[in-house]
């Protein structure tokens, strides 16, 4: 067989395959309400399985942790055996720990906090309702609230919550049953991920030995290498993204004790909690904070909000890209970037994996372009040497 013949088939395989993306990418275009609902369907169904493997990334982190401070030298086959359930418990009771923690010191302040507010309103409109309408009159936007038909909205909304009644139950049945199929779906997911932290090695060298049997040695290798790099990545993320936490909340627990402004331990761990979602999460404990100030002092909620502020800032542009670019090798520059895209994207799922993505994708392009750099210096030797 000739090299013209051996060239000749490559070139068919080439066309062959051209045309056939090509036609695949036609039909799915024109069918994209299909496509759609095929991928959302299959989606569904392998949504526990896709929790599950998230909660495994996200467990290796503090599990091999401990799998790498407990008995490291011991020769004891028993106690290597113990390693992983030992290092798996203790990475569960830590996360549950903090969540629990987290929850304790929240609901209740919470909880407080709508009381109070609720019972303001209550005083507030029985107030109203014992004042006669001279003295209402004279009240700012008085007259405002004396041209109110109040009976009429009364009887209005009476009358919407008799007709809606039977939506309401509906609604609540669904969520019920919305809820009852989500705590099941997480078990599902949690039990997959023990599955898979088992068994990692053994998943591992199967994965390995399929990408090296049924792909071009050439990518597979390229394709083994990205997913070392995203591994160690996001790894990298989550252990930096909890660094970056543990300070934000430490920051902002010490600035309300100095500002003396109330439910500092409580706003601080809330704040950090949140910060899990890169640039804006700290907002969320910061409105919940804010609120929860507001019912005791209103002039310290709007410090408090002044000074998340700053801290946010400060955070944000000195401190976020310090910690997280040290350990995800990506400039701080371009993790601004990437939160930015992929909040506009995904949302706060998004931002929480745009960083070790991009961070992923900048490796991987910085090894190529060395790569590249280095074979058209060797080319330029090569014509150098020849001339």
């Amino acid at each position: 067989m000739g090299p013209n013949t051996e060239q000749g088939k490559n070139l068919s395989k080439w066309l062959i395959g051209t045309a056939t993306v090509c036609i695949l990418i036609y039909l799915g275009v024109k069918n994209m309400n299909v496509v759609a609902g095929a991928v959302s369907w299959v989606a569904g169904l392998l949504s526990p399985l896709i929790l599950g493997f998230f909660f495994a990334l996200i467990l290796n982190v503090p599990m091999r942790f401990f799998e790498m401070r407990l008995w490291p030298r011991t020769e004891n086959p028993t106690l290597k055996k113990l390693r992983r359930p030992v290092s798996f418990i203790i990475s569960l009771a830590v996360i549950l720990a903090v969540i629990v923690g987290i929850v304790w010191l929240v609901i209740p302040e919470l909880v407080n906090a709508v009381m109070v507010i609720s019972q303001s309103i209550i005083d507030l409109i029985g107030d109203l309702t014992a004042m006669d309408q001279q003295a209402l009159s004279e009240l700012p936007f008085g007259k405002a609230l004396l041209s109110i038909d109040w009976e009429g909205i009364i009887s209005s909304l009476q009358t919407w919550l008799k007709d809606q009644g039977g939506t309401i139950m509906d609604t609540a049945f669904n969520t019920i049953g919305s809820i009852v199929g989500g705590v099941f779906s997480f078990f599902i997911s949690l039990i997959f991920a023990v599955y898979v932290l088992f068994g990692k090695e053994t998943l591992k060298k199967q994965t390995i030995r399929l990408i090296n049997a049924w792909f071009p040695k050439k990518f597979g290798a390229w394709f083994i290498h990205a997913a070392s790099v995203a591994n160690t990545n996001f790894r990298n993320f989550v252990s930096g993204q909890t660094l970056e936490a543990v300070i934000l909340g430490f920051l902002c627990m010490v600035g309300m004790f100095i500002l003396r402004l109330p439910y500092a331990p409580m706003v601080g761990a809330l704040v950090g909690v949140t910060a899990f979602i890169p640039i804006v999460g700290a907002w969320i404990g910061a409105i919940v904070g804010a609120f929860m100030i507001f019912t005791i002092a209103p002039v310290k909620a709007v410090i408090f909000i002044i000074f998340l502020l700053v801290l946010q800032q400060l955070e944000g542009n000195i401190i976020y890209p310090k910690v997280m670019g040290s350990r995800v090798n990506l400039p701080g520059i371009w993790i601004l970037v990437a939160v930015t895209i992929g909040g506009s994207i995904a949302g706060p799922l998004g931002m929480l994996l745009s960083v070790p993505i991009s961070s992923t994708a900048y490796v991987l392009l910085r090894e190529a372009t060395q790569a590249r750099e280095q074979m058209l210096a060797l080319e330029s030797d090569t014509k150098d040497i020849g001339k």
